[in-house]
């Protein structure tokens, strides 16, 4: 590991703290049982051996990570070790072409450009240009920036530019992690963009737990819905795992 990625794991304690207290005092329902190694988990023992024995991050990774974790929604950032799992799985099936749908300030994007081909490409759906420019000065730093697409316009809209365009079948990996109410319409339209033997991963699939009593609100109830409906969808194969607020693959059939 090189010495930027090593300085960038041994710091988390200290940077994740800052985070997670200002995103607490904002936010506290939406970090209390998240189990990322910036909220949640990040006292956790347990969590600190397996950053300081698995994370390999790119030293631009790290300081765009360093940055958000400066941002008072720095909870809403995919954890790192969640984001190099499926780095390593886009870099296995050899993506080429990816769709993420929720950027924030971009560290998973800038994840997947880095283990994308020289021609490969990666699809941001947001609708804030002023997180993104968070991220902007450092995809260009890690010279990736001509691998990023980025749209700012509801991503339902760009999901369905992309089918019009005659791009169904076409993208190797999706990312959704963006507002939970239209989780069941982003993971049909991925699914249609998607090769088979592409994967979709599904962020926030747990929610906290609440998915356990899931007639309080919309957006728990979405997630639930669609988790059930997942489970029963014979176009996928699937795995559901613990990591983060709970990570769903789906493997297209």
């Amino acid at each position: 590991m090189n010495k930027l990625a090593i300085i960038g794991t041994a710091a988390l304690g200290v940077t994740f703290a800052a985070g997670v207290l200002i995103g607490r005092k904002c936010f506290p329902s939406d970090v209390g049982n998240t189990f990322k190694s910036h909220v949640g988990a990040k006292n956790d023992p347990l969590m600190k051996y397996l950053l300081d024995h698995s994370l390999r991050e790119h030293p631009v990774l790290t300081k765009l990570r360093m940055c958000t974790l400066q941002e008072p929604r720095a909870f809403m950032m995919v954890a790192c070790e969640q984001s190099q799992l499926m780095a390593n799985l886009a870099k296995l099936i050899k993506a080429k072409k990816v769709i993420e749908i929720g950027v924030y300030t971009g560290y998973n994007l800038l994840n997947m450009a880095l283990v994308l081909p020289e021609d490969g490409k990666v699809v941001g759906c947001d609708i804030s240009e002023d997180y993104a420019n968070i991220g902007r000065p450092y995809w260009k730093e890690a010279e990736v920036e001509h691998k990023i697409d980025l749209r700012i316009k509801p991503a339902l809209e760009t999901l369905d530019e992309l089918l019009k365009a005659g791009e169904a079948g076409t993208f190797d990996f999706a990312f959704i992690d963006a507002d939970k109410i239209n989780y069941s319409e982003y993971y049909e339209k991925c699914l249609q963009l998607l090769r088979k033997g592409g994967i979709i991963a599904l962020d926030n699939v747990l929610w906290g737990k609440r998915v356990l009593n899931p007639v309080k609100d919309p957006s728990t109830q979405s997630i639930h819905q669609l988790n059930e409906r997942i489970f029963r969808d014979t176009r996928v194969n699937i795995s559901m795992l613990t990591v983060g607020d709970g990570l769903t693959l789906a493997f297209k059939l």
